[in-house]
């Protein structure tokens, strides 16, 4: 039976004061869409707690990604103007090349001067020895690059993510939307986040950022072991100490549950994002 074969028989009681209740009926009548709908209130005490949530998550995402942006580009300024220098021990030097040079001439010269015969010595002529890079330049040049290229791609991300906090909020607040609709559709965008683990690449950010300033820390070591020992001596005992420092503070929540200290390595941090 289809909705318009039924009738409504609708009956409005009036009371007017000694007159007895009058009635009326209509029949035929369809139903008005007008009729309250007890859910409003619940969808509104819905939407603002949603609000508030999604505010309060996506300001943490734009602070996050705003602290990394300003970082990064401190740090890979810092990285890029090291490389600069460093860049040049895997080429060869044409200086050394002009000097190779220079001193042949100058002992044939010499030779010339002392009427020495020069056939067998013009017949085999001297070429520079080929140009091999030291080890040491190889292995500090590619972390620093590894770790230049990761700082950029950090940046990036970060960016990246302040285009997503504001799209979320822009997608999910709209300014003019029924509470039913509003609510249904943050619903669905806020299981997206979940299904696609947006917080784990938000965490996962500063554990880059952390990677790439290790891999910094490597190569100057090395480097410096290299040009001067002195210097080296210098700053390992700074490193070793933040390295220590780090590794308690990454350890520390393990053995101590009410640790105010964490690290984006975090081990519980970790095995939670596994359980997921």
């Amino acid at each position: 039976m289809s909705a318009n074969d039924w009738t409504y028989n609708i009956r409005e009681v009036t009371e007017t004061g000694d007159q007895p209740n009058s009635t009326r009926t209509t029949e035929n009548q369809e139903p008005q869409p007008g009729f309250a709908d007890s859910s409003g209130p619940l969808f509104h005490m819905y939407r603002e707690m949603a609000e508030e949530q999604d505010n309060k998550m996506t300001e943490r995402w734009q602070k996050d990604a705003e602290g990394i942006i300003i970082f990064t580009g401190l740090f890979s300024a810092a990285v890029a103007a090291l490389v600069a220098v460093t860049v040049g021990d895997l080429k060869p030097n044409s200086q050394d090349t002009s000097a190779f040079y220079i001193e042949k001439i100058y002992q044939l010269q010499v030779l010339a001067d002392s009427n020495i015969s020069l056939p067998s010595i013009l017949s085999n002529p001297a070429q520079p020895s080929p140009f091999s890079p030291p080890k040491y330049a190889i292995l500090v040049n590619s972390l620093w690059f590894l770790s230049l290229v990761i700082s950029l791609t950090c940046a990036m991300m970060a960016t990246l993510l302040q285009q997503w906090a504001r799209r979320y909020l822009r997608i999910t607040q709209p300014s003019q939307c029924s509470p039913h609709r509003r609510a249904r559709t943050r619903a669905f965008f806020a299981h997206g986040v979940d299904k696609f683990h947006l917080s784990w690449m938000v965490e996962a950010l500063p554990a880059l950022i952390h990677l790439s300033l290790f891999l910094f820390f490597i190569g100057l070591l090395i480097y410096l072991f290299n040009v001067n020992y002195t210097v080296f001596r210098a700053v390992v005992w700074w490193v070793a100490v933040s390295a220590a420092t780090y590794l308690i503070t990454t350890v520390l929540p393990i053995f101590r549950l009410e640790s105010p200290y964490y690290t984006p390595l975090h081990f519980s941090r970790c095995c939670g994002v596994w359980r997921r």
